[in-house]
């Protein structure tokens, strides 16, 4: 009888005007929560804004007092003869800094990579003990996630804008303690979960290399700005290339280590817990020298000091130095992303170069790198049905670089399972990617981290038993089309497998693409010939005269190794700057 009375009332005009209240309840509280972002945008750019007019100020009021200094020669001098000058003091830091301070205010200006200016930087070089430290009187750009005292990470989301970090990061402690000079905080895509850069707090970054272009991600940032002459050294963060992206993207070289080489300590992040897949800190400069003199200023006694969860492993320099011949694995595709012409080019380049020096080449592809991809690594990601982090999304705006993730991982559990049912006949990869973002009992996912363990064991054992040194494989390479990194997610391939391994892997530029590349390009398929296909080889053409990359990959914990061999890519591998 009651529920025959609501209906009647509801059915009625009571009833319409009911449902015309809920749904402008439901527009209003949609308005006000973007009404927060649109604000939470406007702050962060007015912030932008001024802090690069310190940049520009600070930069000319040191030109004006210094006019004799030759600025292009001072940029020109790569990293370990900068810090020879700065130790004899032929160089001072005073004049390093503002020269570089105003080249990433030029760079910021047609790339939009810089979000702030750690203007504390101008003071620590008054209180710095005087020529201390393996990094002495060096800038030093960090990308937004590390923390860095009064000033804000906000990884592009409205929810960090306006929250300043109370202490810096331990990797920016320890910068510091080197005598480093770390001097901005640089661009990153929203959520850091891409390999573009945009967000809606700071905007599009762009690749100096050309403009229409991606500088990857997500320490796209850091990659635009060294790539472009504006820092000579930088850390970023990587958990499916996002060190190795914008490294080849913009013509530089990457180091990922292994996941706890170098402290995380202090690092903002969207989702806190996740270990199935590790997160990485690595440096990023022009040269593989600068990335070995960097890692040996942070394997020091005060990052062990900082933080005794990292392994008291000092860098290894006999490993390093060593010219032995090498035994090197390598292979010309993963057979899961469809190398471009100019990544194939560039690995059998290479192989050959690396043969006529002495070096012993040997082809070995990991096994089951669809299960490693699509099962272990995005079970991994997302074993909580992505709902810690969506949560950093309520209220704001999604930014076009991350394509399709938001509104996927909202469906519910049930209708994930429906469409990777659905989609499975015609889109295997599409399917197995949107099985995995359910979410998992606790049991499953101790399941799943020892199928990552076995599957590791698995891989070194065939490692082993062709007695490798490193391993030399394709990097995804030239720069995408801006936008499309979110749309062809199953290009991380090369990358990703080496977070779900753990191995350390970097990345050195060895050619660029030709001509003869991009006529070849109208002819790509891809393996599979679904979305991710269509939309990566679309986004992959215009680019001749972009840098090209390869992978140099090497087992846990063997990052002098790894440097060690990158320095033999980049030595038998001569290129334009």
């Amino acid at each position: 009888m009651v529920l025959d009375e609501l209906w009647t009332a509801l059915s009625g005009a009571s009833g319409a005007a009911l449902a015309c209240c809920f749904v402008a309840a439901a527009i209003a509280l949609r308005w006000s929560g973007r009404r927060t972002a649109r604000g939470a945008a406007a702050r962060a750019r007015q912030s932008q804004q001024a802090a690069l007019e310190t940049m520009d100020k600070a930069a000319q009021r040191f030109r004006l007092q210094n006019p004799d200094l030759d600025s292009d020669a001072l940029l020109a001098l790569p990293l370990p003869q900068l810090v020879q000058k700065l130790r004899s003091g032929e160089l001072s830091p005073e004049a390093v800094l503002f020269t570089y301070v105003g080249k990433a205010w030029e760079v910021n200006s047609e790339t939009n990579c810089v979000t702030s200016y750690l203007s504390e930087c101008e003071t620590q070089l008054a209180a710095a003990d005087s020529r201390q430290g393996l990094l002495y009187g060096v800038p030093v750009s960090i990308k937004e996630c590390f923390s860095y005292k009064g000033y804000d990470s906000t990884l592009g989301l409205s929810v960090n804008q306006g929250m300043p970090a109370e202490c810096d990061s331990v990797v920016v402690q320890v910068l510091k303690l080197q005598g480093a000079v770390p001097f901005v905080h640089t661009n990153v895509p929203q959520s850091m979960l891409s390999f573009d850069c945009s967000n809606p707090l700071f905007g599009q970054t762009t690749n100096p290399w050309k403009l229409s272009k991606s500088p990857g991600g997500s320490s796209g940032g850091e990659g635009a700005l060294i790539g472009a002459g504006g820092s000579l050294l930088g850390l970023g963060t990587d958990i499916g290339g996002s060190i190795r992206f914008p490294s080849a993207f913009c013509g530089i070289c990457g180091l990922k280590p292994t996941g706890n080489r170098l402290s995380k300590s202090g690092l903002k992040g969207c989702v806190y817990g996740q270990l199935a897949v590790q997160l990485s800190v690595g440096p990023l400069a022009r040269n593989v020298e600068s990335l070995a003199l960097c890692l040996r200023a942070l394997l020091s006694e005060d990052m062990f000091r900082l933080d005794p969860t990292v392994p008291p492993m000092p860098f290894r320099e006999e490993i390093y130095k060593s010219t032995r011949p090498l035994r090197v694995g390598y292979y010309e595709t993963d057979n899961y992303t469809m190398p471009t012409p100019a990544m194939k080019r560039a690995v059998l380049e290479t192989k050959e170069r690396l043969e006529a020096a002495g070096h012993t080449l040997v082809h070995f592809l990991p096994s089951d790198i669809p299960h490693a991809l699509e099962i272990l690594s995005t079970g991994g990601l997302f074993s909580d049905g992505g709902h810690r982090f969506l949560q950093n999304f309520k209220g704001d705006f999604v930014d076009p670089c991350l394509g399709d993730l938001i509104p996927i991982l909202k469906l519910p559990n049930w209708l994930k399972g429906l469409l990777a049912f659905l989609l499975k006949p015609l889109f295997p990869r599409l399917a197995a990617f949107l099985s995995s973002m359910r979410t998992r009992s606790a049991g499953k996912l101790w399941e799943l981290h020892h199928e990552i363990e076995v599957y590791r064991n698995s891989v070194i054992a065939q490692w082993r038993a062709l007695d490798l040194d490193v391993l030399l494989t394709p990097m995804l390479s030239p720069a995408l089309d801006l936008n499309a990194a979110g749309r062809a997610a199953g290009a991380v391939s090369y990358t990703l497998l080496y977070n779900c391994l753990d191995f350390p892997a970097g990345v050195v530029p060895v050619s660029t693409v030709t001509a003869e590349d991009e006529a070849q390009m109208e002819h790509y398929k891809g393996y599979f010939g679904d979305i991710w296909d269509w939309i990566f080889g679309k986004a992959m053409k215009n680019s001749v005269g972009l840098p090209v990359a390869v992978q140099c990959v090497a087992l846990p914990w063997q990052e002098e190794l790894c440097l060690r061999f990158m320095r033999e890519v980049e030595q038998l591998m001569p290129r334009e700057k």
